[in-house]
């Protein structure tokens, strides 16, 4: 009986895993066809397999100064995703201060408001205002600072013991000096955590750039390929598979961020300091 359970929870899994990956594995297969084939057969061919369609983005837009872009303007979000994250979360969670339920709550509506609705605001300040138009900085402003990340580290400072922290207060840490040494290590998970959910994020937006730079050279990755997949792909030989390798481009990256850190989706000991 308990074997007989294993064999179908081992099954569902495998039908699970098939259901998940298909999709990833049909848009590999479907970008490397030099013929179109739209239909279930598509995705088992049986002629040869080649790089045409990706040759062809590369010939048509710069991918490579697309990536540097890409990585600079996720790069400068994800920094100040987890700087000022930790800081906001560390302040939230331990510090002692009047109105900190209120910024809290203040902080968790802030999250139930679009980034569409502000988005028009947020330009006329970005461009008008600062003047930060065409640039890296305009880009990276609005997404540096991210609520659900100051969440993520509040929830997770707040787990620490707080013998930890009486301990070094004792010994004359500054406030600082704990969030380094003590509070830092012990929440790897949360600042892991944090970084691959905000990732997504600006690296596959291009609704923002587009509208902050016209500048080709300075425009990430998912604008250059929205360029080409709503202007371009359609004249290629292979609309079909120009398209797909399009999507191959953007999400590989992501994929593989996910591959190598997932599993270090690990827990830390947090009382291991604690003496008892």
């Amino acid at each position: 009986m308990v074997k007989q359970r294993r064999i179908w929870s081992t099954a569902a899994l495998f039908l699970g895993a098939f259901v998940f990956l298909f999709p990833f594995y049909y848009m590999v297969i479907g970008s490397l066809q030099e013929k179109p084939d739209t239909t279930v057969k598509g995705a088992f061919p049986t002629g040869g397999l080649t790089l045409h369609n990706y040759s062809e983005i590369n010939s048509r837009v710069d991918l490579a100064q697309s990536l540097f872009n890409s990585v600079v303007f996720t790069g400068g979000v994800l920094l100040g995703t987890v700087v000022f994250g930790v800081l906001a979360g560390y302040a939230l969670a331990r510090l002692k201060f009047r109105g900190r339920g209120a910024l809290f709550a203040v902080m968790l509506l802030v999250q139930i408001i679009p980034f569409q609705l502000l988005i028009i605001p947020i330009y006329v300040m970005i461009v008008r205002s600062y003047g930060l138009a065409d640039s890296y900085l305009g880009m990276i402003a609005p997404f540096a600072i991210n609520s659900t990340a100051v969440f993520v580290f509040r929830q997770f400072f707040l787990q620490l013991p707080e013998d930890l922290f009486a301990a070094a207060a004792l010994d004359g840490a500054s406030e600082l000096r704990i969030l380094w040494s003590i509070a830092l290590p012990l929440v790897r998970p949360a600042i892991l955590t944090a970084t691959l959910l905000t990732f997504i994020g600006p690296w596959n937006e291009f609704l923002w750039p587009f509208l902050v730079t016209k500048d080709q050279s300075l425009q990430p990755l998912a604008v250059t390929l929205a360029n080409y997949i709503s202007n371009i792909a359609g004249r290629a030989s292979n609309p079909y598979g120009a398209i797909l390798a399009g999507a191959v481009v953007l999400a590989a990256p992501a994929v593989a961020l996910f591959v190598v850190f997932q599993k270090r989706f690990t827990g830390a000991e947090l009382s291991s300091g604690v003496k008892g």
